[in-house]
């Protein structure tokens, strides 16, 4: 009985979710059968407001961990942010093979060399290419999204075949000439498709995206009008935009100029692939834009979200070393806030406006398109692929639920529909859909070269400082002699301001000099003497002002 159980067991697929499901960005989704185990998408996500100081949050992958020898590839649907930003931290823990197009295999070299991880096999494939990793046989298939080289895989192992939509859109007239392989969906609807884990970002808004080539009829008539430096703030990944925006500009005589790290590193990586094609000649450097008459420059830079440190906003606040803005110039933010965002970048368009520049976003103009699929065309490949069970990925629970009900209405049986929980361990095979065990997951957080060594306790204390300051009370004691030396020392840090408030000060000075009355010198007595100190002065700074400072005791040993 025992051996049948396991048997049974062994034909299962597992899946389950690192990250990208109950939120936007952090994409990663494991798939185990029996011994192999292969991971799609290696994402990281912007960190949260209440995150103070951390720069980037990636997914927790203590379950991998003890299964590195186990993994026998990661494949990747395109090369966003939510999708490979992780791939740095997460290969040099848990290396293996990685596999993705020609400019997502690029981008994620670029970050690999950035971070010196080395000894990462790559593998560069074509859309309908087929890898055979372990007992997985995987098909990238071509979609349309906002970066060049998106894919959808179709992942098959003994128990049936999964379709990951990665991030899509059905646009019929891309930039690129290549549309969505509703072929290849279709062929794998007609020969059986066991699940579907499909993107749900824009599944609350009805229709049809609008097509890219919209935004280029956009940009067609700014340049006409256009007449001193256009200035366009962009994803640096967006390479078919940036293609479209530069050939506008070279018709109109102007010659480009990158601004921004990240859209120096990607235009240099997608001109090297031959992704992005500018004529020899209409390429200049920042240092030589004076050169040129204002009506023959065209400038792309970052900073479309009002990211602090992106060009926009350095230009914007008179920060930028080479570039100020102009009454005269044309400022397109050529995209959409990412939620959360929405204050950053209109803090960046109020201080534009005051500049006096004409801005030009996508209230005003359809200037930005949604890379991501909106109903009608979901619907379009829940019809093709016509899945056993449905998985919702990719978006908040809202979206994830309404993806849910959307499926149930193209014909999938409620039952067999799974919302999930990050960590959650759906298993399946023909005869069978249920949850297995949860597993550790969780965002690790990321910031300057420390990984994973800010938690919450660190967090809290940021908190803390940022909300209420901190007060220090410095001792010097004697510890042979056990008296005290000097101080106590009173420093206020986004507290009080120390000259306006000396009555508070002198008070708490007093209130420690009672409690070093009553307490005993002596070395092995230092700890508690700074807890005795720290309660005492937080007790009566409460009574008297009604706020809630850090108190640091420090006490010198001489």
């Amino acid at each position: 009985m025992g051996t049948k159980s396991q048997e049974k067991e062994a034909s299962r697929l597992r899946i389950v979710s690192l990250g990208g499901v109950d939120e936007i960005g952090k994409n990663m989704y494991v798939f185990e059968y029996e011994d192999d185990i292969i991971v799609v998408d290696c994402g990281s996500v912007f960190p949260k407001e209440d995150m103070l100081g951390v720069d980037l949050v990636i997914p927790d992958i203590t379950y991998l961990m003890g299964k590195r020898d186990h993994i026998r590839g990661y494949l990747f649907t395109h090369g966003h942010e939510d999708h490979i930003g992780a791939t740095p931290y997460i290969l040099k823990q848990a290396p293996s093979h990685i596999y993705g197009t020609k400019l997502t295999m690029a981008l994620v070299d670029l970050k690999l060399k950035e971070y010196r991880v080395e000894g990462i096999p790559m593998h560069v494939v074509q859309p309908r290419d087929t890898v055979q990793l372990g007992q997985f046989s995987c098909q990238f298939i071509h979609v349309s999204h906002s970066i060049a080289g998106a894919c959808a895989i179709a992942i098959t192992c003994p128990a049936g075949t999964v379709i990951c939509s990665g991030d899509f859109k059905v646009d019929y007239t891309p930039i690129d000439g290549q549309i969505t392989d509703l072929q290849t969906f279709a062929k794998y609807g007609e020969q059986g498709v066991l699940a579907f884990l499909c993107e749900s970002t824009n599944v609350e808004r009805s229709g049809y995206t609008m097509s890219e080539l919209k935004v280029g009829e956009t940009f067609e008539n700014l340049f006409a009008q256009a007449g001193g430096r256009v200035i366009v703030a962009m994803f640096a990944s967006n390479i078919h935009r940036m293609q479209m925006i530069i050939d506008n500009a070279i018709r109109y005589g102007r010659r480009v100029c990158f601004i921004g790290r990240s859209m120096v590193n990607v235009s240099r990586v997608a001109m090297s692939i031959g992704e992005l094609r500018i004529p020899e000649g209409w390429l200049i450097d920042m240092d030589v834009l004076d050169d040129y008459p204002d009506n023959e420059v065209l400038v792309m830079t970052t900073g479309s979200q009002g990211e602090p440190m992106a060009g926009l906003t350095r230009m914007a606040y008179a920060e930028h070393r080479k570039l100020q803005i102009r009454q005269s110039d044309m400022v397109i933010i050529s995209s959409t806030p990412i939620p959360g965002n929405e204050k950053f970048i209109s803090r960046v368009i109020n201080q534009l406006y005051r500049l006096g520049a004409q801005v030009i976003y996508s209230r005003m103009a359809e200037v930005h398109v949604s890379g991501h699929a909106c109903q009608e065309e979901i619907k379009l490949l829940h019809a093709l692929v016509r899945p056993k069970y449905f998985i919702p990925v990719h978006g908040e629970y809202r979206m994830m639920w309404q993806h849910a009900i959307l499926a149930e209405a193209m014909g999938v049986p409620s039952q067999n529909i799974v919302i999930p929980e990050l960590g959650q361990v759906i298993e399946m095979n023909q005869d069978v859909l249920a949850l297995g065990e949860q597993v550790p997951v969780g965002g690790v957080l990321v910031d300057g070269l420390g990984v994973g060594d800010v938690g919450n306790v660190v967090l809290r204390d940021r908190k803390h400082l940022s909300q209420d300051g901190l007060l220090i009370v410095v001792l010097a004691i004697d510890r042979d002699e056990q008296k005290l030396v000097s101080g106590p020392d009173i420093v206020s840090r986004g507290f009080i301001y120390v000259k306006e408030n000396e009555d508070i000060i002198d008070s708490t000075q007093e209130l420690v000099r009672q409690i070093l009355a009553k307490s005993s010198l002596e070395g092995d007595n230092w700890p508690e003497l700074k807890n005795n100190i720290k309660d005492e002065v937080h007790r009566f700074i409460f009574d008297k002002i009604k706020r809630n400072p850090m108190i640091l005791p420090i006490i010198l040993d001489v």
